[in-house]
């Protein structure tokens, strides 16, 4: 009989058990989704959520308690906080200003802007209020208010560039629009993210929010005048090619988006703002941002993104949402967030001259969500203001409305003349 092995081994094991089975399944969603039509990223959300409670945990309970439970969870939760932190490194690094400084179509995208932020962030807010006596009962309703009100106003630029490559948009007026008003979105998005987690850390004390945003803004500003002159330097002694990122520079930049995250997560608005902010420092060093996305980029969304799916999953259970009026509040919150994203950008379009076709393929853009809406509710529930009926309310919605998007293009587009491409199985 072998010896038994050590604590070390043990836990090791589990470990790597855990990253096989995430990974497996994680490709082959993301297969199955591609096959569907829809990004890869709708396959891998979802298999997250079904390796947790929702389905793998009632159909095998021991051999999910054996997979999951057997060691304790700090590894995969370590590591899918470390590759979040790298993958919003990586979101700001891609991050494209040029989209905000065009002129044309300024009027229009300043509408969709407006309304793709302002509506489903009041919609968001209004349902917090009304639907915290039933919710959550325990948790502060301002609190927990203002991150549904977030959660409903975000969009996911990363996976809607990827929907837009998808569908020839990436150089049509439409797609201009769209991703100018989703990079303003994101932008205003994430800086309300910060200011509503610092007052949310800062546990409502006037005081205390006041301290929390102060250090936010000398963050910011340090970071901006001073850090992003000194990283520009450090980026300009390295030799860089699309296809050469030099293994010190590499080094030089993780120790930097780790110690900015280290320094955001002391601040109290979350390590993976110190991650995103360093990838925005570097958005216009475009050597840079090619060798990233040639050399590691592939390594991030292969192997840290399905963590990060499978670490919400974990924390998903569809059987949290056990009575039908839990239901009724989850078909509500869906109704709300469809509502203030493509009814809102829809009639902003419309407003500003475009045609019914245009102002609907430019509202269900903006209306997906996808990982960005998963990171505002994780962020919502490590603080303690979301509670785990809501989470799930949450994740539902945030698959709900990326699967709308790819039907709708595919509906839509021919009436603007715009030929749908064959559905594709790579990527």
């Amino acid at each position: 009989m072998p010896p038994a092995p050590s604590a070390t081994e043990h836990v090791l094991f589990f470990t790597l058990l855990q990253l096989a089975v995430i990974l497996v399944a994680a490709r082959v969603a993301g297969y199955g989704a591609r096959l569907l039509g829809q990004p890869r990223a709708v396959g891998e959300m979802l298999a997250g959520m079904l390796l947790g409670p929702s389905l793998f945990a009632k159909l095998a309970p021991d051999t999910f308690h054996w997979v999951f439970r057997s060691v304790d969870g700090a590894p995969i939760s370590i590591m899918s906080q470390i590759g979040l932190i790298m993958l919003m490194f990586q979101i700001g690094l891609e991050f494209d200003f040029s989209h905000l400084r065009e002129r044309r179509s300024r009027y229009t995208v300043s509408l969709v802007t407006a309304a793709g932020i302002v509506l489903p962030f009041s919609l968001g807010l209004s349902f917090g209020f009304l639907s915290a006596p039933y919710l959550a009962g325990d948790i502060h309703p301002l609190g927990y208010a203002l991150f549904v009100a977030v959660a409903l106003s975000i969009t996911a630029v990363p996976i809607l560039g990827r929907i837009m490559l998808e569908f020839d948009l990436n150089r049509t007026r439409i797609g201009s629009i769209t991703i100018s008003a989703a990079a303003l979105n994101d932008a205003v998005g994430w800086t309300l993210l910060a200011v509503i987690s610092a007052i949310v850390s800062s546990r409502f004390s006037v005081s205390g929010m006041l301290v929390q945003i102060g250090w936010l803004l000398l963050y910011v500003l340090t970071s901006w005048f001073v850090v992003r002159q000194a990283l520009r330097f450090i980026v300009r002694r390295f030799d860089l090619s699309r296809d050469s990122m030099p293994q010190d520079l590499m080094a030089v930049l993780l120790v930097i988006v780790f110690t900015s995250a280290m320094l955001t997560s002391q601040l109290g608005i979350f390590a993976i703002f110190g991650g995103f902010m360093m990838g925005v420092l570097l958005h216009d060093q475009r050597e840079l941002v090619e060798a990233w996305r040639n050399k590691v980029a592939d390594l991030v969304t292969v192997f840290f993104l399905p963590i990060f799916f499978t670490y919400t999953g974990l924390r998903t259970d569809i059987g949290s949402l056990h009575a039908p009026e839990l239901w009724a509040w989850c078909a509500l919150l869906l109704a709300l967030a469809v509502a203030g994203k493509f009814g809102g950008c829809y009639a902003a379009a419309r407003l500003a001259g475009l045609g019914s076709h245009e102002a609907r393929c430019i509202g269900i853009m903006m209306n997906t969500r996808a990982l960005m809406e998963l990171i505002v509710v994780n962020l919502g529930h490590d603080l303690g203001v979301i509670p785990p009926s809501v989470f799930t309310m949450l994740v539902i919605m945030a698959i709900a409305s990326t699967v709308m998007t790819a039907p709708g293009l595919r509906a839509w587009l021919p009436g603007l003349g715009h030929s749908v491409p064959r559905r594709r199985r790579d990527a």
